[in-house]
Formats: C-alpha cells, sequence, structure tokens
C-alpha cells in the first residue's frame, strides 16, 4: 500500500474547506471554540460510522465480486481529480452562513455531505483493499482515517480565524498546491 498517497490524499480531503470545515468556522466565529468542538464530536463520529459502513459494504463486495475493486478504483480516481479541480477553481473569501451548531447536526451534516460521503466509500477501496482485506488491517485503516479527520476539524476550530485569513491572503496559491497534491494521489492509486 503507499501510504504516502493514502496520507496526502486523506488530509487534503480532511484539511481542505468543505462544508463541515466552513461550519466549523463559522461556529468559532459566531459561537466560540466550546461550541464547536460540539459539532465536532458529532461530525467526527458520523464520519467514522460513514468509514465502518464503507469498509463492511466494500468488504462484502469485494469478497463476492472481487472485479469490483477496479471500477472503486477508477471511480476513486476520478473524484480525486474532481476534488482536485473543485479545490483549484475554489473561492474560499466568500463569507460563510451562520448555522446553528451542536453534536447532532455534526453528526447529520457528515450523512448530508457529499464531500464525505464520496470520501468514506472510494477511500478504503482504493487505497487500503487493494493490499489489505483481513479485518485488523482495514479497522485500524478506519481508526486513522477517523483520526485524520478528527485533527482536520481540530485544526480549523483551533486555528480558525488564522487559518481563514492566511487562505484568504494566498487563496490561490493554497488552492493550486492543494490540487497538484490531491491529483498526485489520483495518479498513484495505479502505480
Amino acid at each position: 500500500m503507499n501510504m504516502t498517497s493514502l496520507l496526502i490524499y486523506c488530509f487534503i480531503v480532511t484539511f481542505t474547506p468543505g462544508p463541515t470545515n466552513i461550519v466549523i468556522l463559522s461556529t468559532v466565529h459566531n459561537a466560540g471554540a466550546k461550541k464547536a468542538m460540539e459539532y465536532t464530536y458529532g461530525a467526527t463520529i458520523a464520519f467514522g460510522l460513514l468509514l465502518v459502513i464503507s469498509a463492511m459494504l466494500n468488504t462484502m463486495l469485494i469478497t463476492v465480486i472481487p472485479k469490483i475493486l477496479i471500477v472503486m478504483q477508477i471511480i476513486g480516481s476520478f473524484y480525486m481529480f474532481y476534488l482536485a479541480y473543485q479545490i483549484y477553481k475554489a473561492d474560499t473569501s466568500k463569507s460563510t452562513v451562520n448555522q446553528t451548531a451542536s453534536f447532532l447536526s455534526g453528526f447529520l451534516m457528515q450523512f448530508l455531505n457529499p464531500k464525505v460521503v464520496l470520501f468514506t466509500l472510494t477511500v478504503i477501496p482504493s487505497f487500503v483493499m487493494p493490499h489489505y482485506i483481513s479485518t485488523s488491517m482495514v479497522t485500524i485503516s478506519v481508526i486513522t482515517i477517523t483520526l485524520i479527520g478528527f485533527l482536520a476539524f481540530i485544526t480549523w476550530v483551533l486555528f480558525g480565524k488564522i487559518f481563514k485569513d492566511s487562505l484568504q491572503k494566498h487563496n490561490k496559491i493554497v488552492n493550486v498546491l492543494m490540487a497538484l497534491f490531491l491529483a498526485y494521489s489520483g495518479i498513484m492509486i495505479w502505480l
């Protein structure tokens, strides 16, 4: 397994602006870090649950239909290229909408967030299952990816104002670098 590509993919998808991270950032600014942490806990638990569901479904599918892995790798690669394009053209200077943040809203947001749903459906079959299908390795991968997601959420909480200002100041450079790293991860699935 190419750990570098997996880690780059996980870090880029979880740390770059998306619906969950933007709500966390907005909550820090409008309601404080304590309220943002409440939202973060809900988002993290749902993120991990989505990874578990994905791993279970993919494990069942790969044992029943081994060729599905190739399809999932193709979908995963194209999704990464799509995300790279979205990050490249993203405009993070637009203001965010203030939303009520709670544990439940953080939890539910993950199931409605296409970035998270597509990520959780593609990361395990694209990076882990081509090399490992044992329950222990898949479990370790789910836990590791969940922790990376939690670290990303915490980063947005702790450095909310600083991170937002920095992103806005160097928006284009950050987006280009993140897009290039993500495209690299998409290519590395096949090498």
